[in-house]
């Protein structure tokens, strides 16, 4: 079993690109060249909201410690570093975990 970290984030429509590719070329080789334990990979997902882009970033985890090892004990903090923040119009305050409990593949 491993845990899921769920986080969603919007943008202008005009900031929607630049943000895509900070993420792209900074923030996720950022997080990967921490090379926390236990980290596994990160998926970006985009759709347009109305005036407004929505990203949601799906990270996985072996279990909860990693987690905890990414982001510290109060795992639910969100990482966002000052970079995204300046392009982010508003973003969740703390970030999701579940259980991924089974995944199939057809």
């Amino acid at each position: 079993m491993s845990i899921k970290r769920i986080w969603h984030g919007w943008t202008t429509r005009d900031n929607a690109q630049a943000y895509q590719d900070l993420l792209q070329s900074h923030v996720f080789p950022s997080i990967e060249a921490k090379h926390v334990k236990g980290y596994r990979s990160i998926e970006l997902l985009r759709k347009p909201a109305g005036d407004e882009v929505e990203f949601v970033t799906i990270m996985t985890f072996d279990d909860i410690d990693s987690v905890k090892a990414f982001v510290g004990e109060d795992y639910e903090t969100v990482y966002v570093p000052e970079r995204a923040r300046a392009v982010l119009k508003r973003f969740d305050q703390k970030s999701k975990h579940y259980d991924q409990i089974e995944t199939r593949n057809y």
